[in-house]
């Protein structure tokens, strides 16, 4: 259908005609992106057209005009409509009559209208004083009417923003990074607001009217396709939704990338990322150039030196010392800062001599001498490196490699120069691998970064420990190499460790090097996994651990890594109590490389305190339970302890149901189970009963610990069965409100082979939700298995819970039977 063909059918039908119109042309799969956006507005225009031709057949001294998105013909199918009335002040009243004939259709129809009638003269009084209004302004288009009455205005507006550019301009990029720092950024998030993130829509309009302000311009390449991109999803998400909304819900996000032709969500995510990059880079240097030249504008040029001192002014500038230039005016001053590069007006740009062609280094030296300074790259100076730049020989001349290190243990400037030689595809050039981890999602929320950025924060982390480890050069190669294997198929470690022994061995490293880099990426999970889901007085937990890292130094640099590791995927990744468990393995695991035997579990003696509730459990018949926060040592005499939880040890008289009642009661009272330790305690001589010790460690979901005599209580109830726990559990998931989302995969019990002499290791993994652990308990319970300790791990919406359970004479299960309970606790999840 052609322009024509709708405008004649709009004409002909009226309103009822336009929507015809509008849904074949919304609904025709051949015409979509820029060509169904320019022909919505294009029918759209000659609808209104004819409405106000209809409500003012001749008037003059009245418009109508399209602003905003409107104005730029920029349509969505759930678009608003901008529409501005504007009017010389001659006939109000024939004004507003002619407003509700357009605007009544609008509303008829089911279309958003963001509407405004005024007077040239309060048009521009209200631009003035709201700057988002007069952002609008600047795209206005003339629909109907007086054609002179539009021009005018639009005349007067640029040259009120062109004039007022140096109070408005950081006016607009304050309102940039407000909104950036509600919204977040798009090149990270999970789910999101195509319009409002930094990096979105908005910002792209922002750029346009920094440009129209003639102050500065930003970077044109691929700012025109990436705006592009991010309206076309935007499209897709209108008609997957038939909503008008900007948020890129996860639920949706298959349909759209269907409607686009990508190959799934993550192929959405990855070019929307990639959209919103250029955009957020574009508008970082763009905004470095707003305030440079505001800055220069600032400063007042020096008064003529007098004609006595004239000539050693000629002198100077001759010379080029870089303070002055003829006529009093200040020159650029330019600061030497490695071989080939300098500092200018607070950015590193190329010495004049610089030979991008013939230095290969260079680009690592710019970037390594910009992070040290704490100084941005110059757009320019980039784009000159990447135009001459030839990969580096193999192996790496040592200059390169230092040049990589010093960069990577530059802290947090590493990461904005880090973006800028990306955005010209300088990293990609230098490690041929980037590219598959570039930009790629993390469907994980506690992750807070894609891949590529997680493994540059990394690296800053780890620049923080490179004063505890004897390698600091192995740690930040292997920070920055650590996840490199998401980009392939299978297990990323195992596939990184691949890529990672050719990429240290390419970059120059000895064949020692490149075996403790791989085996850094191999095992980087290791000490965290470990620490949080295995028994460490277990000694094959140990034992294992240590055939893995191989020696002390290794284990020194991947205990470095791990905390980096954590600290840069997010806050709910380390803690604490995390840092702790990891320490005390690393710690065991040391001495084991030293030589010492790992103690046996069952050596472990129980403490006063231990016998102390166990006894009285005994004399009562009933749990006895003790609260006791646990907290950290602060790391300076002047700050308080930091929190670990809370150590909850409960005896109890030998009886069925003690797991899940316990779980169960603390799940009623929304506590999280970090640990959880159950063993059987032999009372002194003369003491008839025997007696279950408990030694959680659990937390507060939100709010204080509930009262030790309260928890009591409720555990006696439920375990002489007059307190239904699953019933109550079952009520407070219900009053939950259900939320469309993704839906979750099943549960997956495994039996982890030779993890243990002792007992059997069975690990869950699951959804996390309230009462899991219950039911876990419960199912082991039915299962007639002993459960000897719990490592209750969660990251997100994921639980990782290990167990290791014995048969009732406490020893490990037999291979069938194993498998056959994890079968059984599978199911039972799975009900």
């Amino acid at each position: 259908m052609t322009r024509t063909d709708t405008h004649d059918q709009a004409e002909d039908s009226g309103p009822g005609g336009y929507a015809a119109a509008r849904l074949r042309l919304l609904t025709e799969r051949a015409r979509s992106g820029p060509p169904r956006r320019s022909a919505l507005a294009g029918l759209t225009d000659d609808w209104l057209a004819g409405l106000f031709a209809a409500g003012a057949p001749g008037a003059r001294g009245v418009s109508l005009v399209a602003v905003g998105g409107y104005g730029r013909a920029e349509l969505s199918p759930r678009s608003d409509l901008d529409l501005l009335l504007l009017h010389d002040g001659s006939a109000p009243e024939a004004v507003s009559a002619l407003a509700d004939r357009l605007w009544y259709p609008v509303w008829d129809l089911g279309l958003a209208l963001d509407h405004s009638v005024r007077t040239p003269a309060e048009a521009r009084r209200t631009a003035g004083e709201d700057l988002k209004v007069q952002l609008g302004l600047l795209d206005a288009r003339h629909l109907a009417g007086d054609l002179g009455l539009t021009t005018a205005l639009r005349t007067t507006v640029l040259a009120d923003w062109r004039n007022q550019a140096p109070e408005r301009l950081p006016a607009l990029r304050e309102l940039c990074e407000e909104r950036a720092g509600r919204q977040g950024e798009l090149q990270y998030l999970l789910e999101p607001d195509l319009k409002e993130a930094r990096g979105g829509l908005r910002d792209a309009t922002a750029l346009r009217a920094v440009a129209a302000s003639w102050l500065a311009d930003a970077p044109r390449e691929g700012l025109a396709e990436a705006r592009r991109r991010l309206l076309d999803v935007r499209d897709a998400l209108h008609l997957a939704t038939g909503r008008a909304t900007d948020r890129l819900a996860l639920q949706e996000q298959d349909q759209v990338a269907a409607a686009l032709g990508l190959l799934d969500a993550d192929a959405l995510l990855r070019q929307v990322y990639e959209a919103a990059r250029v955009i957020a880079y574009a508008g970082d240097v763009t905004w470095r150039e707003v305030g440079r030249v505001l800055r220069s504008r600032s400063v007042r040029p020096r008064l003529r030196k007098p004609a006595s001192e004239r000539g050693d002014f000629v002198r100077r500038a001759l010379v080029g010392d870089g303070r002055t230039l003829g006529g009093g005016k200040r020159a650029t001053e330019r600061s030497p800062l490695a071989e080939g590069v300098v500092e200018q007006d607070g950015e590193v740009v190329l010495a004049r001599a610089a030979r991008p062609d013939r230095d290969p280094v260079l680009p690592l030296r710019a970037a390594a001498a910009a992070a040290q300074a704490g100084l941005p790259l110059n757009l320019h100076a980039v784009r000159r490196m990447a135009a001459g730049a030839r990969a580096l020989p193999s192996p790496w001349p040592a200059e390169a490699r230092q040049q990589l290190l010093t960069l990577l243990g530059s802290g947090r400037p590493t990461v904005e120069v880090w973006e800028a030689l990306e955005a010209e595809g300088l990293i990609s050039l230098l490690l041929p691998d980037w590219d598959r981890v570039r930009c790629r999602p993390q469907r994980n929320a506690v992750h807070l970064w894609t891949v590529d950025r997680h493994l540059v924060e990394t690296a800053v982390r780890a620049s923080a420990f490179t004063r505890r480890v004897s390698r600091p050069d192995l740690l930040l190669v292997a920070a920055l190499l650590h996840d490199i294997g998401k980009g392939w198929p299978g297990d990323h470690a195992v596939a990184g460790e691949v890529i990672a022994r050719d990429v240290a061995a390419r970059i120059g490293f000895d064949a020692d090097d490149v075996t403790v880099i791989a085996t850094l990426v191999r095992h980087h999970l290791l000490l965290v996994e470990t620490a949080t889901r295995r028994d460490l007085d277990d000694p094959a937990t140990v034992r294992s651990v240590a055939g893995a890292v191989g020696s002390p130094g290794t284990l020194e640099l991947l205990h470095a890594l791990t905390e980096a590791d954590a600290l840069a995927t997010g806050p709910a990744a380390w803690s604490s109590w995390r840092a702790s468990l990891v320490a005390d393995l690393v710690e065991r695991v040391s001495a084991v490389l030293a030589g010492q035997a790992p103690p046996d579990p069952e050596e472990a003696a129980p403490t006063a305190q231990h016998e102390r509730l166990a006894l009285e459990a005994v004399a009562t018949g009933a749990p006895v339970l003790s609260l006791r926060a646990q907290t950290e040592p602060p790391a300076e005499p002047s700050e308080d302890p930091e929190p670990m939880g809370v150590e909850l040890i409960v005896a109890v008289p030998d009886q069925p149901g003690v797991l899940p009642a316990v779980a169960g009661v603390l799940a009623m009272h929304r506590l999280t189970v970090r640990t959880a330790e159950l063993r059987s305690l032999d009372l002194p001589a003369g003491v008839d009963g025997s007696v279950l010790l408990l030694d959680w460690r659990v937390a507060a979901e939100y709010g204080s610990l509930p009262q030790a005599a309260r928890l009591r209580a409720d555990l006696v109830r439920a375990l002489d069965g007059s307190l239904d726990v699953s019933g109550r559990l079952a009520e407070r998931d219900a009053a939950y409100p259900r939320r469309r989302g993704v839906v979750a995969p099943p549960p997956r019990v495994a039996v982890a082979p030779a993890a243990s002499r002792h007992a059997t290791v069975i690990e869950v993994r699951a959804q996390d939700a309230p009462g899991l652990l219950f039911r876990i308990g419960r199912a082991l319970e039915d299962a007639a298995v002993r459960v000897r300790s719990a490592h209750v791990s969660t990251l997100g919406a994921n639980a990782v819970d290990v167990f290791y359970v014995t048969q009732e004479q406490g020893v490990p299960l037999p291979g069938e039977e194993a498998v056959a309970v994890a079968r059984k606790l599978e199911e039972a999840l799975r009900a």
